[in-house]
């Protein structure tokens, strides 16, 4: 697509009479139109766009704001507060350029990725582009290119519907633009690893989020820019605005010259317990160059705390709001400022000072700034009960003054960009001021909470926005992707559209989007519609499955829109095991097949291989994939016993091989173990509401019959020599070689760790014990303890010399037969307890249960359609072990819909 686009400036809807001139008379063509400008082609499709919002607010997630405010914010067709209604016109234009690229030698018609991208990925945060503007999270851009080099070729179409800041659009871009230092790593990255030469050339991508903010930096971060416009706007407006409220910021020198403030530090104010005096906590608990836990009255000199000592308070009128409110005492207490020659001083605010600050009291602000009451959430909770109701509320009034007055001049456009990077994080109440040994640390708002500290820095504004401008400078890439404000359970996306999504979803109850978001979506005028949001919020009465049914119909419009055999990749970001069962769940539920996970270090550390999903550490990676058609076919005609081995074919074929890394550690592949490809087998069946086919036994029979297993590994007869390949090349010795069964959760964790002891040797009760209770962790609430006797008796064979062996496959059968009668024993317990509660109108939960247990009785009553049965069971048993395992989960999930 040939748009001859113009460069972000001309997105500006007030600027110098200067930047105006050098926009005009720039031809522009835009989807299959011609525009004599690019202020034309804008008002051609906000026109467009206003004509098509109402069917566009019928849609899930659609914004909270007026009419006027949506377009003015928008920049179509690039660019919507709301969702974009010219996503499949992009798509199709960008189909035909495809041809071109083929015709040129820079794609391949046969292009196929049949494994994940499984490589270490060392990236920190202190890329420029990911510290230029503050977000809740972020993965840094060039860790997503190499996803994006691996699974796409120029001209592809990436996807992301929880894209945040927008990196995925920025990776996409700098895959044609990248610098030489970001190649030649990423080049020898993919050469270590055994991957082909990546291909370079810009990928399209299509970005949309539920929050209006993010997709406005997500817009900002993916247009074009024109550096010596930029600074000639913002320069501009700077100036402008210091001519105006420079007086704000001045203070005298103790030699009575004029001097700049640089910030100044207020304290809260409390009332002693004891005799009711005002004590000015910075003051009175700063001890030793560091803040104290308790400190002494002035005036009667009790030892108080901040639990103990009420908060001085202050009324008066607000002339804005038109009522009296209530406010927390605070004062300013320091002031830090520059001379005029540039040096740093400090002093306690004199009169003068003090005089200013009462001066712009008692002033009106003569801009325009957003007044609106906080919603009740579980982060606005607390500036309300600190009687910070109201979005102005946050600011001191000088900083609110100038701010408002820098955001009329800025208009709706990328000017603004550096002036939202600081609403909260340091222009705000919210600034944290930390002292250590004496020194201020000024770092900001605490992260993911809207906490107003008993001392807090009010920062000259203007100062702060020089040095955000600079930032920015040198930042963003010089064409579009196309960004939408929508939400991921309502895309208009044609079915089997794109051809790669990388995305970053919500974490549970990690970040309270909307809430924190809620300040600067007050500022654009366009607020989050959080119906929709997934997340874990006890104000919007979401739990844990509500939030896994909001991913899972999130994850179903993906699953829709991606091409068949295309992949996808899911950063993931949460501690809780059953906030990461409820993520595969839902990819599982709608179709998708996880074929490796890997754990993310987003600052230092590298992707290694994870385990253990019910023992979440690290931010995980999850690489599946939406099963071609052919074999979707395939498995609608053959029988049952057929399918089992073709989805393990099929699923082998996805895996990648196991790698030495580094010339140090050899990374074996989890995914390839016996045990979890039959969970995966499990899965894929029961998502598809069939039965499962096969016990364990039998498919451990079959796996050695019909595929070859090597260092606890399966492979077909290819894979097996490539891996034997990587062993002689790198003299593998069979030490190195681990499947890392090092950590035991559940009670299959303790199967398959004693199957990789006992495989070794055979080993008595006494040997094993030791190494057993090191490995094994603590039992979960509500699950019986995992003993190591039981284990041993239920499934292993012992001999005439006390020592534990493997039984052998006949034997197996007849040790999983009995197994499987004792654990149904005990399940039927479970039911009886259950049935005599309710006849006697009782329902209680089940204090303690054995997990075995209750998978046993879910996969029978699955088998005799008894869901009504599971799901009370699942009400019943302890939320924690029915959330915290995938198989229980699954099972209660379809068992839901059925009853």
């Amino acid at each position: 697509m040939n748009d001859n686009r113009l460069d972000l400036d001309s997105v500006t809807n007030i600027g110098s009479s200067e930047v105006k001139a050098e926009k005009a008379n720039k031809e522009v063509k835009c989807l299959g139109k011609t525009f004599a400008s690019d202020d034309e082609r804008r008002e051609y499709f906000r026109e467009e766009l206003r004509k098509k919002l109402p069917e566009l607010k019928k849609m899930e997630g659609f914004p909270i704001g007026e009419d006027d405010d949506i377009i003015n914010l928008s920049d179509p067709p690039y660019y919507t507060a709301c969702p974009n209604p010219w996503l499949n016109d992009f798509i199709s234009e960008w189909e035909k350029e495809k041809k071109n690229l083929e015709a040129q030698g820079k794609r391949r018609a046969d292009f196929e990725v049949r494994t994940p991208y499984a490589s270490d990925v060392s990236e920190g945060k202190n890329n420029p582009i990911y510290m230029a503007h503050a977000y809740h999270t972020k993965v840094p851009h060039p860790a997503i290119m190499r996803y994006i080099l691996h699974y796409t070729q120029p001209g592809d179409v990436v996807f992301d519907g929880f894209a945040g800041t927008g990196m995925t659009g920025v990776a996409a871009q700098m895959c044609g633009k990248v610098d030489i230092e970001t190649k030649m790593k990423i080049e020898q990255d993919f050469q270590k690893m055994g991957y082909k030469k990546p291909v370079w050339g810009k990928r399209e991508a299509i970005l949309g989020d539920l929050s209006p903010i993010a997709c406005f930096i997500a817009k900002n971060y993916n247009s074009p820019l024109d550096l010596k416009l930029f600074n000639r706007e913002e320069n501009r407006i700077l100036r402008e605005v210091n001519d105006e409220c420079g007086w704000m910021y001045e203070t005298r020198h103790q030699d009575g010259s004029a001097a700049k403030i640089n910030y100044v530090i207020w304290s809260d104010v409390f009332v002693c317990p004891n005799c009711g005096d005002e004590i000015v906590f910075f003051n009175q608990a700063i001890c030793d160059g560091e803040i104290q836990e308790t400190f002494a009255c002035s005036s009667c000199g009790s030892i108080v705390s901040k639990k103990k000592a009420a908060r001085a308070k202050i009324t008066r009128f607000d002339r804005v709001l038109n009522r009296t409110v209530t406010q927390e005492k605070r004062v300013p207490v320091l002031i830090n400022y520059f001379d005029r020659s540039g040096k740093k001083h400090e002093k306690v605010p004199d009169e003068n000072d003090l005089a200013l600050i009462n001066q712009i009291e008692q002033m009106d602000i003569p801009f325009w700034y957003p007044t609106d009451p906080l919603p009740l959430g579980d982060k606005t909770q607390d500036p309300i009960n600190h009687f910070s109701t109201n979005v102005h509320q946050f600011y001191t009034k000088r900083n609110l003054w100038v701010i408002s007055s820098l955001w009329k001049k800025m208009g709706y456009n990328y000017t603004k960009m550096p002036l939202t990077a600081i609403l909260t994080k340091t222009a705000s109440l919210l600034h944290n001021v930390g002292i250590k040994k004496g020194k201020y640390n000024l770092a900001g708002a605490l992260p993911n909470a809207m906490y107003i500290p008993s001392i807090i820095a009010e920062r000259n504004i203007m100062y702060l926005l020089e040095g955000k401008i600079e930032d920015f400078k040198l930042l963003l890439p010089n064409q579009y992707s196309v960004v939408q404000t929508a939400s991921a359970t309502a895309l208009s996306i044609e079915p089997n559209s794109i051809d790669y999504i990388f995305t970053d979803p919500p974490f549970g109850a990690n970040i309270m989007y909307s809430e924190l978001n809620f300040i600067h979506e007050s500022w654009l005028k366009v607020k989050t519609n959080n119906k929709e949001e997934a997340i874990e919020n006890n104000t919007q009465q979401k739990k844990v499955l509500e939030y896994q049914g909001l991913m899972q119909k999130s994850f179903d419009n993906y699953y829709r829109i991606l091409k068949p055999g295309a992949w996808m990749t899911v950063e993931f970001s949460n501690t809780a095991a059953n906030v990461w069962n409820c993520i595969q769940l839902a990819l599982n539920r709608v179709g998708f097949v996880i074929a490796n996970v890997a754990a993310l270090d987003k600052q230092q550390g590298s992707f290694n291989s994870q385990t253990s999903p019910t023992a979440v550490k690290q931010d995980l990676v999850i690489s599946c994939y939406k099963p071609s058609e052919k074999f979707l076919q395939k498995f609608t005609i053959q029988d049952s016993q057929a399918n089992i081995w073709s989805f393990v074919e099929e699923q082998l074929s996805h895996l990648p091989m196991p790698t030495f890394k580094d010339g140090v550690e050899f990374v074996s592949i989890v995914e390839r173990s016996p045990k979890v490809l039959y969970d995966r087998l499990i899965t894929f069946f029961l998502m598809r509401g069939l039965p499962v086919p096969i016990d364990a036994t039998d498919f451990q029979e079959g796996l050695r019959s019909r595929f070859v297993q090597e260092d606890g590994m399966v492979f077909t007869r290819p894979q097996l020599a490539e891996y034997a390949d990587v062993k002689q090349k790198n003299k593998i010795n069979p030490s190195q070689i681990s499947m890392g069964l090092d950590l035991i959760v559940t009670e299959g964790d303790a199967i398959a760790w004693l199957n990789n002891q006992l495989n070794k040797k055979p080993q008595k009760y006494q040997d094993l014990q030791p190494v057993f209770l090191k490995a094994n962790m603590a039992a979960r609430k509500g699950e019986n303890p995992i003993e190591l006797k039981t284990i041993l008796e239920e499934n292993y064979i012992q001999q005439t010399d006390g020592s534990w062996r493997v039984p052998n496959m006949n034997e197996a059968k007849d040790r999983e037969a009995l197994r499987n009668k004792a654990l149904l024993k005990l399940w039927d317990s479970y039911c009886k307890e259950i049935d005599e509660l309710e006849s006697k109108g009782k329902r209680k939960k089940i204090k303690e249960v054995r997990l075995e247990a209750v998978k046993a009785g879910f996969k029978k009553c699955f088998q005799e359609k008894d869901f009504s049965r599971i799901k009370t069971m699942g009400d019943s048993i302890p939320e924690n072990i029915l959330t915290e395992d995938e198989t229980l989960l699954n099972y209660y999930d379809i068992a839901c819909t059925r009853v």
